[in-house]
């Protein structure tokens, strides 16, 4: 089988490097311009999945018009706590913001949020019953649940997975191991 991770399109968050996750932002014009122009090369599926947010139904939408599909919250991106909607030069000097950086790791907790690894539990969680299903899917979600999930499958870091908006990967299956993926 094959899994299909897309990252929603641009938005405002995205222009102003915010963190971003809870928040439920919409795309920019420029965002759905270019998911309109150059879409990704998603393979058809069988099942089709968002995080509900709306940023993510309106790629779907741009991308796969109104096939049916379900809402599945757990898919949603890391709650920033108290960095929410704040970048870095706003953080910068805040204490609890330098402690979380000098932690730098997928266990460090965000203030009043989760950690990366909290919420790759989480996405890996509900994927399991996704996968378990044994049918091609394809789920319009967020940049960091991707990175995350390649890192705990695949490897590395999730730095080493580069997602940017509108785009993403195609993970292959055996039963419930994934063996491979490539960028789209």
């Amino acid at each position: 089988m094959t899994l299909t991770l897309i990252r929603h399109g641009l938005t405002e968050g995205n222009l102003k490097r915010l963190y971003y996750g809870s928040t439920d932002l919409p795309l920019t014009e420029t965002g759905i311009a270019a998911l309109r122009t150059d879409p990704p090369a998603a393979p058809e599926a069988q099942d089709y999945y968002t995080s509900g947010m709306r940023r993510t139904e309106q790629t779907f939408a741009i991308l796969f018009g109104n096939r049916p599909h379900e809402i599945v919250r757990d898919l949603r991106e890391i709650d920033f706590g108290h960095f929410e909607m704040r970048n870095y030069e706003e953080l910068k000097d805040d204490p609890e913001f330098q402690r979380w950086c000098d932690e730098c790791s997928e266990d460090a907790v965000c203030p009043g949020g989760e950690s990366g690894s909290q919420a790759t539990d989480r996405a890996a969680r509900a994927l399991r019953h996704i996968v378990a299903r044994g049918r091609d899917a394809v789920c319009v979600i967020h940049g960091g649940i991707i990175c995350g999930l390649l890192a705990r499958w695949f490897g590395g870091t999730r730095f080493d997975y580069p997602c940017e908006p509108g785009r993403g990967y195609v993970i292959e299956w055996d039963g419930e191991k994934p063996v491979s993926y490539r960028a789209i």
